[in-house]
């Protein structure tokens, strides 16, 4: 059975951050990468190399997914994003445009993950549990 364009894409996402943010290894990451990457967030420098550099700087950063949705070229993937740095995990929402498949384009919207006690709906932001209860 033939994959679709939109599980192709979502595949190529998700190996792409795992391959970049967990498993660090670099050279493989900069065949997801367009060179000519552009990124559009508050918080990660621009082009492909600033996102490494990034990375780079953060040894223990961490990616998680919890729901991801496609159409066309675009993905959007529900994220938490950990390291050391930070206190607080990262919630976001990625979407990314694949051209040609590489990642080519990408836009989030990040927000500090909220504990049971800061939560006004009552509800994770992230999975079925708060964080330190799970």
């Amino acid at each position: 059975m033939t994959a679709t364009l939109e599980e192709k894409n979502t595949a190529l996402v998700l190996k792409a951050l795992d391959t970049l943010f967990n498993r660090k290894d670099y050279a493989k990451a900069e065949q997801f990468w367009s060179d000519s990457y552009v990124q559009h967030s508050q918080l990660v420098p621009a082009g492909r190399e600033g996102l490494f550099g990034l990375v780079r700087s953060l040894p223990d950063a961490r990616f998680e997914y919890d729901m991801v949705a496609a159409k066309g070229d675009l993905v959007w993937v529900h994220s938490r994003y950990t390291n050391s740095a930070r206190s607080t995990a990262l919630i976001g929402v990625d979407i990314v445009r694949i051209e040609d498949g590489k990642l080519v384009e990408h836009w989030d919207v990040l927000q500090d993950e909220a504990t049971s006690s800061d939560s006004a709906g009552g509800y994770p932001m992230f999975g079925d549990a708060f964080p330190g209860e799970r």
